[in-house]
């Protein structure tokens, strides 16, 4: 019976609320890139929450006009075209002002220098801060009547609570339902993980 009311405990909770992550600085690169920077194709480490996500055995240090960054992510699998996401504060140390951009929406961003074990690369585009945003399910986003596309508010249920206003949902069949924050956004909300989130009006 207990086991029979947390299954249904854990249902309505994953129903109503939405579990959040902070992303940290990473990059994504190329096939091409990735053989450029490390002599191979990226091998995966650990996987993410998202389905066939995954971290890579292999980083890069990421360098700007002002600094650098080394160790940084690089996430998996590879893609059509390189993509670097850091924090506003990120951007600071760096020297480089990137916009705010949901993934994938590189056109008139500033680049950046990656430097890998093998080789380096220098992007002319695609440095960005991530909009933030939450991953859904199309049956997800039907419990919430939400579309891809939409702008929502957020309330964090943290250790400073929050509402994150102008957060992008993100609908795929390939989606695991999640809220994605960057650092400075967790920190600011005094995020932990394994804390809730709830679309609210």
């Amino acid at each position: 019976m207990e086991k029979q009311a947390e299954k249904i405990t854990n249902l309505l909770t994953q129903a109503v609320f939405l579990e959040m992550e902070a992303s940290g600085r990473h990059v994504h690169v190329t096939q091409e890139q990735a053989r450029i920077l490390f002599g191979q194709e990226l091998t995966a480490r650990k996987p993410l929450s998202q389905p066939g996500q995954y971290v890579c055995h292999q980083r890069v240090t990421v360098v700007g006009p002002k600094g650098k960054f080394e160790g940084v992510a690089v996430l998996g699998p590879a893609r059509k075209s390189a993509q670097v996401e850091i924090s506003l504060t990120d951007c600071r140390t760096l020297g480089i002002d990137a916009p705010i951009r949901q993934s994938g929406k590189a056109e008139n961003t500033p680049g950046c220098t990656l430097v890998g074990d093998r080789g380096s690369i220098t992007l002319p585009t695609g440095v960005i801060v991530a909009q933030r945003h939450v991953h859904l399910d199309p049956a997800s986003a039907a419990v919430r009547q939400v579309r891809d596309g939409d702008r929502v508010k957020l309330r964090t249920l943290t250790g400073r609570p929050l509402i994150f206003d102008d957060v992008v949902v993100r609908v795929s069949p390939d989606f695991a339902p999640r809220v994605h924050l960057d650092y400075d956004e967790a920190n600011a909300c005094g995020f932990h993980p394994g804390d809730l989130g709830l679309i609210v009006p």
